[in-house]
């Protein structure tokens, strides 16, 4: 008889490792989140099948996303999506469309590229908004923007993802099929702008009166949860059903008594998503072509920088705010991961090696962004008060 560890004796080791992980983290300076996943990349072979890791994985992005939406009602959620698609639509062309073209220049066939086009294309928004938060730059004026082209990456991702799992599994991909994801997406968002407008428009009343019960947040993180689930029924992004969870209660104007209830199980959930997006690495295989490798790493940073300092310009930015932009969003994640998984073996090798390098190049321009904004714009001139006479 083998023997066998306890699931909780294996979970209390895991969450000891990821306190001593990010301690180290916190010493140093290096960002728990680049750590978190080299050591599941470390203990990939041990952890990669672990379906209770994923899972709780997935509630702690699950709930970052479903915070995220909180901060959003659907009013100026309208003005940034009118905003930012030109952006998006940038964003969309210089990294995936143009990253396939480089591809095919290499001499790849038409389906690899357009997958390695589908890996570089997607910015990584668990990685992104994490940094935002351990940095305190979620009031910078670039957020809003940043959120609003990860909002676009984040609908135009799952029906990339379906696109490309029809085509490689020779099953192709009509215009009937096209139409139906997009119907799909469409009907989630409109669900949870009627949810959002005529029902939690109205539970203030219902919040503030139970809110401090101790079973109030079973009803919120069910929530979160339901409509997350609803968008994994549907062949959608958990991620997409999470932030419109997130504004149908934003209409409530409660954000500030909902978040503490959510808080600390998102606390203790996320880490364990980027451990287990580390043990989704593979790295065994070596890479194939490393001189195609090198150039769109060099093209990946490029073409998110072009979207940042373009496409910041177009949102209404500013030269050095949309410069610090095109920074602050170069890393890719958990949507390139899972395009990667839709390929071969040799390109999933490929892709795991990009998604590792770019994570954390990423990470590094991110935490670097405002002191070379900085450095190339010199310090942002204050401007003086005027003194009144006799005050």
């Amino acid at each position: 008889m083998e023997p066998h560890m306890p699931e909780l004796l294996a979970a209390g080791l895991i969450l000891l490792i990821m306190f001593v992980i990010g301690f180290i983290g916190l010493r140093s300076r290096i960002p728990d989140v680049i750590l978190f996943i080299i050591v599941g990349i470390a203990v990939g072979g041990l952890l990669a099948d672990s379906e209770i890791l994923h899972f709780t994985g997935e509630i702690g992005i699950v709930l970052l996303f479903f915070m995220l939406g909180m901060e959003f009602p659907i009013k100026q959620l309208g003005s940034i999506a009118k905003k930012v698609t030109p952006a998006g639509l940038l964003d969309l062309s210089l990294n995936f469309l143009l990253s396939a073209l480089l591809c095919l220049m290499f001499g790849l066939d038409v389906l690899t590229a357009f997958v390695i086009g589908g890996i570089l294309y997607a910015t990584s928004s668990s990685i992104t908004m994490k940094m935002m938060e351990n940095t305190k730059r979620t009031a910078n004026p670039e957020s809003e923007f940043l959120l609003g082209v990860l909002i676009f990456e984040d609908l135009a991702a799952p029906i990339m993802v379906a696109i490309l799992v029809g085509l490689n599994a020779g099953e192709g991909f009509s215009s009937g099929d096209f139409l139906w994801l997009l119907a799909k997406v469409i009907f989630l968002i409109i669900v949870a702008i009627w949810l959002g407008r005529y029902v939690f428009a109205k539970a203030a009343k219902f919040i503030d009166r139970n809110a401090g019960s101790d079973i109030f947040h079973l009803l919120i993180i069910g929530i979160a949860f339901t409509y997350s689930g609803v968008a994994i029924y549907l062949e959608l992004s958990e991620v997409l059903g999470a932030f419109l969870a997130g504004i149908m209660l934003a209409e409530a104007k409660k954000s500030e008594t909902i978040e503490p209830l959510v808080l600390p199980v998102r606390e203790l959930t996320l880490p364990l998503f980027f451990l287990w997006f580390g043990t989704q690495i593979e790295l065994d295989s070596g890479v194939s072509a490393p001189i195609l490798l090198a150039v769109l790493v060099i093209w990946s940073v490029a073409g998110k920088m072009l979207v940042g300092m373009i496409g910041g310009r177009m949102y209404g930015l500013s030269g050095r705010v949309s410069f610090r932009a095109g920074l602050s969003f170069t890393q890719r994640g958990e949507f390139s991961i899972i395009i990667a998984s839709v390929a071969t073996a040799e390109v999933m090798a490929f892709g795991s090696v990009y998604i590792l390098l770019s994570a954390s190049l990423g990470i590094l321009l991110f935490l670097m962004a405002p002191a070379i904004t900085t450095k190339l714009y010199g310090k942002k001139k204050k401007v003086d008060k005027v003194k009144v006479p006799g005050s």
